[in-house]
């Protein structure tokens, strides 16, 4: 069982809490992260690119002009893809580009990446996330205090309505609840912080 040391949010030591070893001890799996990763941006993808093909632009479908002996070349409509202004040929239109993959291996990639960052010291557990209100400079103290100053996830069990709205002005700063860690966002921050409630339920979803 790893161990890793909690922290008030004055970052001082307050206890220590286990880890499983089968969350929290995992081998980098590059490849199953990969997939995970491709998987969530398909996901976000919202498909509504659009072009119109030559039965859908403006233009009369009159014949131009005769099909023989003018001298030109033959041609049916205005709207021909040829032509400034004609239709699209196999252009992109509106589709559904999400996929999934098994809750197995998406859950493997959780547990590869948590692992890794424990490695590296980027995990932070503390006791809570509560602030006193919903400023900015709540969060930005709290991170100064801890010693973050990168990218930073803060993970949180509860609707925390004062960290939701303290964090949404920062660029390098991201809140999501316990429920919703993805492989994408733990990859994106260098520095993840977790309250000690939220990392225990992530923990519980990940041995299932």
């Amino acid at each position: 069982m790893a161990v890793v040391k909690v922290k008030n949010l004055e970052n001082q030591e307050v206890g220590e809490l286990e880890l499983n070893d089968l969350v929290f001890a995992a081998p980098l799996n590059k490849a199953l992260i990969y997939e995970a990763v491709k998987c969530y941006l398909a996901n976000q993808r919202q498909g509504t690119v659009s072009t119109k093909t030559r039965g859908e632009v403006s233009g009369a479908g009159k014949k131009l002009w005769k099909q023989k002996g003018t001298g030109r070349a033959r041609v049916a409509s205005i709207r021909t893809p040829l032509w400034k202004g004609g239709g699209n040929v196999h252009g992109p239109k509106p589709r559904d580009w999400s996929y999934s993959i098994p809750k197995k291996a998406r859950r493997g990639a959780l547990r590869s990446v948590l692992s890794e960052r424990l490695r590296e010291g980027g995990l932070v557990v503390v006791d809570n996330l509560s602030l006193p209100d919903h400023k900015t400079k709540n969060v930005i103290k709290v991170l100064g205090t801890l010693g973050l100053d990168k990218k930073a996830l803060l993970v949180d069990v509860t609707d925390n309505r004062n960290l939701t709205l303290s964090a949404r002005n920062l660029p390098n700063v991201k809140r999501i609840s316990s429920l919703s860690v993805n492989v994408y966002d733990l990859l994106n921050h260098e520095q993840l912080v977790f309250s000690k409630e939220a990392i225990i339920q992530l923990q519980e979803i990940l041995l299932k």
